[in-house]
């Protein structure tokens, strides 16, 4: 039995008759471009998110760092953001002309480690970035403690309808910026993304940075970007929208049954499950292992494929070299960067290949 990472191509034939229908609606009428199918979805999504007002953007790291440009963050400020995290989440600061200032996460649930940002904060410090790390919600109500004055930016690029405290993703930050990259729960047959927020003001910004500056067409108000989410990519997320919820506890059924079929096994750390105040969107089912090599190759002669997410810490990449910070100085998350491991979960997973996950992992590991 062969079981894929992840069956990014269901997420079309499972509904094709109801994307093909509002494709085609798209093309007849000729508006690619923002428009009314953008004005449905970003309606659509704002509600789902339980937030006032989305923006759909060009993409997840689009919609980071325009919410930063409307919150006035740019060079001389700081903005602290989790050390295990991808790229995206610190380039979004660098691309605003604001520095970067990691910190590390809580081993357990490799989030952004609230107890760490009294220590991490300057008088530059304007900002703060609690990424929702695969799919698992950051402690948001303890690191708004933490963090007294500014701007709480949620990265919720891997979260889509994950809770916390009874609340959705999109309404845990002054922003939450989504990527719509076609592999995530909610993912689109292109880029794309949006960001959410209550704040009318912030909303207005964010509008007009995300297409040239302006609101009005030809009155530029300010240096903006061309980031605008187009109409085809909106009509196919706003259909996918009406499944993402199900979707979305599909993923948790599957992650609850791994939880119980691997409890015990040697050599292997879980993730944490969910609880009353935790509901992931199981974005990624990640374990932790320090033979991770060998328990990949394992795994794939046993005809089940592997991730991994993410082998190289930012502060080790090239982009950031000029930091400084070597090997050593975030040991939690460079011992993720090692270990990590995901295995195959998506809403379209039949039964048998999450028994044959669990098998696997039982033989390899037994």
């Amino acid at each position: 039995m062969n079981v894929p990472f992840l069956d990014v191509g269901a997420t079309y034939t499972s509904i094709r008759a109801e994307v093909d229908e509002a494709v085609a609606r798209v093309l007849d009428s000729g508006y690619f471009i923002k428009g009314p199918e953008c004005d449905a979805f970003e309606a659509a999504f704002a509600e789902s998110a339980e937030s006032t007002f989305a923006i759909g953007m060009g993409s997840g790291l689009d919609a980071l760092q325009i919410a930063l440009r409307a919150a006035h963050i740019g060079p001389g400020d700081e903005v602290i953001v989790p050390a295990h995290t991808f790229i995206a989440t610190w380039l979004a600061v660098s691309l605003v002309g604001a520095t970067p200032v990691p910190v590390e996460v809580d081993p357990v649930s490799r989030n952004l480690d609230p107890a760490r940002i009294a220590a991490a904060r300057t008088d530059a410090t304007k900002a703060v970035i609690p990424v929702h790390l695969y799919g698992r919600p950051a402690d948001m109500d303890a690191i708004r403690a933490a963090a007294p004055g500014l701007f709480v930016l949620a990265d919720a690029a891997q979260a889509h309808g994950a809770t916390y405290g009874g609340r959705r993703a999109g309404a845990l930050g002054d922003v939450a910026a989504f990527s719509f990259y076609p592999g995530k729960n909610l993912g689109a047959f292109g880029d794309g993304g949006a960001a959410t927020t209550s704040d009318p003001a912030l909303a207005d910004a964010m509008r007009r940075f995300h297409n040239y500056g302006s609101v009005t067409k030809y009155h530029h108000d300010a240096k903006g970007y061309n980031s605008r989410l187009d109409s085809l990519q909106a009509a196919i997320l706003a259909v996918k929208l009406r499944h993402i919820d199900a979707w979305n506890e599909r993923r948790r059924v599957i992650a609850a049954r791994y939880l119980e079929g691997m409890a015990g096994l040697p050599g292997i750390t879980l993730p944490p499950a969910d609880d009353d105040q935790y509901v992931s969107s199981w974005h990624l089912f990640v374990i932790e292992t320090a033979q991770r090599e060998q328990l990949q190759a394992a795994l794939a002669d046993e005809g089940v494929q592997t991730g991994i997410h993410y082998p190289i810490p930012c502060h080790l990449s090239g982009a950031y070299e000029e930091m400084g910070l070597g090997r050593g100085a975030f040991p939690i998350t460079e011992r993720l960067s090692e270990q990590v491991m995901s295995l195959p979960i998506g809403p379209h997973m039949p039964d048998e290949h999450v028994e044959h996950v669990i098998a696997a992992m039982g033989r390899v590991l037994g």
